[in-house]
This record gives structure tokens, C-alpha cells and sequence, in this order.
């Protein structure tokens, strides 16, 4: 522990008390929160679509400019990492159990309760899926392909210190030593620490879910819910034990294999046809009503404004929280790769598996709710289950399911750790075991308190506020990057057409 930083004590200053609070007094604390949420959300939403709007632009911008051929590292450089196990990796880290999670709830639930179509119409099963689409599309993958993407240039390019603080020095310079960076790195810590906490309470009620549909005798409840971190907890600590290079890296990988064969499974038993033409279609609506979704707020519309509020403020706000934990890893391996070959494989990619995925779990859950399974009639961590019931082989997709979800869970807490201690280690190094145990076990606690105190609400909740201050730390760590770049000499491009050779494979190493 000697390597900590005063990040980490002052990080545990601030999260240990609310911890403390949600363990001896769970209604105050959700009451407390609750109204805390209502503020910022009623005061602020504005201020969170901007934030994320802002920054997809921008990072668009960067890829397509003259910088785009800067290297995440030297000149000579090539990835660390193959451009596969790049991609399991964040992808693992970045979207894991909440696709899992929301992949059927979010679609049946637009399709019954749409923003704008008669409910239960093909208008509303068409704005379903785009909305859902819009939720895990361009705009998360921003916010943390900005983060990341400045992380990484800070470190290996310009060899300053690896944390959040060390990507503003280009525009706070050396106070980012003292007590402002500290400040900024405290934010980052606090904000992090909810955004996974929030992420598990997801995974753990899933996991609850998953037991209750495929068990008899087990219900849907806390006590369920807090065993299952429990458990999880000493499964990721142990995968945490064994580094970046053996345990996140042999289980995302696994988590594609799952993934995939649980697309496959439900692609091939559901209206094939069907599902495949949902995302041709949600793709081009998506693409044509990107900038009306991404501004839009109902200022007139009071039920248009509270559908905003509950579901993309939500997730921008999310987004916003897991953005040091996503953006830190993700910096970590990317090493090598230049800005536009960053940009396209962070935003890109991820999004397009993200849209497919909701195209196929999303249509197929609208198609059996149209057909009378009442998926809707189900808690919403056990619809992905109702919907495998009601397909061939379903229970043993089911417990195919559970596993994924289980190692999503595990992944997604075994990745945090190791960014939290990062975050709270001196320059940013990679953290020492006791430090990642400890804030393990920080995570686990405030999940657990989250789910006792407030249940899904609750754990929203905490993700919506945490999110606030450090949306402000991402909009200078932008400032920061483009300062910076602006210093750049891009090298010439290099190819036939230039006179030079052609550039080594990414990811041949």
C-alpha cells in the first residue's frame, strides 16, 4: 500500500460514509437521493445531451482531421494488443451486462410505453428499436473514446502521469501536482465507483432473475441479490489476481464466444428474416433522426420530457460515470494505434454490434410480446429469460445466459478494479493487490447498498448524480486534448501514393 496515492484515502473518505449510511439507514438514503436526482434531472438534463452531443462531434472531428494520423505512442509504435483481442476486450469492458440487461427490457418496454407512437403499434415497434439503438450507439462510445483517447495520448505519447488529472495539464499545467489535480482524480474515483456499482446491481438482479425463471423455489429479492455479489465478488477478485494479460484478457475473450452463440441461438430459432431486416431499418432511422434524438428534450411536453429524463438523460449520465473506469482501460490497450484507427474501432465497431445485438433480442421480444408471451408482465431483470422460455431449447439457452451474464459481471468488476487503483496509485501506475482488493470490495459494498437501499431506482439514481461534476472534467479533458494536438507535427501519410512504404498491420504483433 505504500504506492498509494492521497487519491485513494481521500476516494475512501468520500465513498465509505455513503456506504456506512446505506447500510444503517437505506430509506434515508434513498429519500435523500431521490430528491438529489430530481434536481439535477429537472435542472441539468439539458446539460447532459449537450455533453454527450458535444463530444461525438468532437471526437468525429479529430478522426477525420489532420491529427487523425498521430500515434497513441511513438512514431514507431505498432499495438500491443491484436486487433481481435482489442475489440473483446472493449467491448467486454464497455457495454457487457447492461446489453445483456437491457437487450429485450429497454425494446418491450419503448414498444409499451413509446415517446412519441400510439403504444403497442408498428410506429412504436420502429421508434422502439431506434431508441434503444440511440441508447447504446454513438454517443456512449464518445464519451469514452474522448476520455480514452486523451488518457492514452498523455501517457504514451507525452509521457505524463497516467490519471485523469494528468490529461488536463496542457490546460491547468503544474497545478495539476497539487491539490486541483487531486480534486479531479477524487471525481473521477467517486464517479467510477458508482457507474460499476450501478452496472453489478444490474448484473446481480439479472443473475436473480436468470435463478428465479430456471429454479423453483428461488424468488426475486435483495437477500438473492446480495448473495449473488457476494459470490461474484470473490470470483473477480481471484480473476483480478492474475492481471490484465491472463484474466480480463482470457475472459473477455470468452465473453465474445458467449455472446455470439446466444446471438446465434436466438437469431436462428426466432423469425430469422425478420430480426435481420429490424436492423437494416433501425440502422437507416437511426442514422436519419440522430440529430433530432440527440437535442431534443420536450420542454412542451411534460410526458415527453419525464420518457427523456427517465431513460436517455439516464443513460448519458451512465455513460458519463463509467467513462473513468471504460476510458482508463481502454487506454491501457491501445497503445500504438493512431487517433483515426482509435476513433473507428472505438466508435464504430461497438456500435454497430450494439445495434444488431438490440435488433435481434429487441424484435425478438416485440414479436413474443405481440404474440401473447406478456413479457411485460415479467420484472424487468427477468424478461431476457421469459423470452429464451419461449423458444426451442430455451432452458438450456437460459442457463447459457446465466453464465455470459456471470462473466460480463466478473469482467466488468475485475476491469474496474484494476482502473481504480490506477486512478489511486502514484503517476497512475499499475496498482498493487492489496489496492485492488480494497476497492473491490469498495464496489461490491456499494452495489449491495444500492440494491438494499433503492433496488433498480436506487442504483440509477446513483449513476445520474455521480455523473454531474465529472461531466464538466470531461468537457476540459477535451479542451486539454485538442490544446495538446495543437502542438502536434502529424506525420506525412505514409503508402505508395506518398513514395514511402506501406505501413505494418495494426494489431501483427
Amino acid at each position: 500500500m505504500r504506492r498509494t496515492s492521497v487519491v485513494f484515502w481521500a476516494s475512501l473518505a468520500v465513498v465509505l460514509p455513503f456506504v456506512a449510511w446505506g447500510a444503517l439507514a437505506p430509506e434515508s438514503l434513498s429519500n435523500a437521493a431521490e430528491g438529489t436526482r430530481a434536481f439535477v434531472v429537472d435542472r441539468f438534463g439539458w446539460f447532459y445531451l449537450l455533453t454527450a452531443s458535444g463530444l461525438l462531434v468532437a471526437v468525429v472531428a479529430l478522426a477525420a482531421s489532420r491529427y487523425g494520423r498521430v500515434r497513441l505512442g511513438g512514431d514507431d509504435e505498432r499495438p500491443e494488443y491484436s486487433t481481435g483481442a482489442w475489440f473483446a476486450m472493449l467491448f467486454s469492458a464497455g457495454m457487457g451486462i447492461g446489453l445483456v440487461f437491457w437487450g429485450v427490457a429497454e425494446p418491450v418496454s419503448h414498444f409499451l410505453a413509446p415517446p412519441t407512437a400510439d403504444p403497442g403499434t408498428t410506429q412504436a415497434a420502429r421508434d422502439a428499436l431506434r431508441y434503444s439503438f440511440f441508447h447504446w450507439g454513438l454517443h456512449p462510445w464518445a464519451v469514452y473514446a474522448v476520455l480514452a483517447m486523451a488518457l492514452a495520448y498523455a501517457r504514451f505519447r507525452r509521457g505524463w502521469k497516467a490519471t485523469i488529472s494528468g490529461a488536463l495539464r496542457p490546460v491547468l499545467g503544474n497545478r495539476v501536482d497539487g491539490w486541483l489535480g487531486t480534486v479531479v482524480d477524487v471525481v473521477a474515483v467517486v464517479a467510477t465507483v458508482f457507474g460499476v456499482a450501478t452496472s453489478l446491481g444490474l448484473g446481480a438482479a439479472q443473475v436473480n432473475g436468470g435463478l428465479a425463471a430456471l429454479v423453483d423455489g428461488i424468488d426475486v429479492d435483495a437477500g438473492t441479490q446480495l448473495t449473488v455479489v457476494a459470490v461474484v465478488t470473490v470470483l473477480f477478485l481471484v480473476s483480478a489476481m492474475s492481471g490484465l494479460d491472463r484474466g480480463i484478457k482470457w475472459l473477455s475473450s470468452a465473453n465474445v464466444v458467449l455472446a455470439t452463440g446466444l446471438l446465434l441461438f436466438v437469431l436462428c430459432t426466432a423469425p430469422t428474416g425478420r430480426l435481420v431486416g429490424a436492423f437494416t431499418t433501425t440502422l437507416g432511422g437511426y442514422l436519419t433522426e440522430l440529430p433530432t434524438m440527440s437535442l431534443q428534450t420536450g420542454p412542451f411536453d411534460t410526458a415527453r420530457s419525464e420518457w427523456i429524463n427517465g431513460w436517455t438523460v439516464f443513460y448519458w449520465a451512465w455513460w458519463i460515470s463509467w467513462s473513468p473506469f471504460v476510458a482508463t482501460f481502454i487506454a491501457r490497450i491501445s497503445r500504438g494505434r493512431t487517433i483515426r484507427e482509435f476513433v473507428v474501432g472505438v466508435l464504430a465497431v461497438p456500435t454497430l454490434l450494439s445495434g444488431l445485438w438490440f435488433s435481434v433480442f429487441g424484435t425478438a421480444g416485440i414479436l413474443a410480446e405481440q404474440d401473447g408471451a406478456a413479457l411485460s408482465g415479467q420484472s424487468t431483470e427477468s424478461q431476457l429469460f421469459a423470452l429464451l422460455g419461449t423458444l426451442p431449447w430455451g432452458v438450456v439457452a437460459g442457463i447459457g445466459a446465466m453464465v455470459l451474464i456471470v462473466t460480463f459481471f466478473v469482467t466488468s468488476a475485475d476491469s474496474a478494479t484494476f482502473v481504480l487503483g490506477s486512478l489511486s496509485t502514484r503517476e497512475g501506475r499499475d496498482p498493487a493487490r492489496g489496492v485492488t482488493v480494497v476497492w473491490g470490495l469498495v464496489i461490491a459494498a456499494s452495489a449491495a447498498v444500492l440494491l438494499v437501499s433503492g433496488g433498480l431506482a436506487g442504483v440509477q439514481t446513483a449513476s445520474i448524480v455521480a455523473a454531474f461534476p465529472f461531466a464538466v472534467v470531461l468537457l476540459l479533458v477535451l479542451a486539454s486534448l485538442v490544446k495538446a494536438l495543437r502542438g502536434e507535427r502529424p506525420p506525412a501519410p505514409v503508402g505508395p501514393a506518398a513514395g514511402g512504404a506501406v505501413p505494418e498491420e495494426a494489431g501483427s504483433r
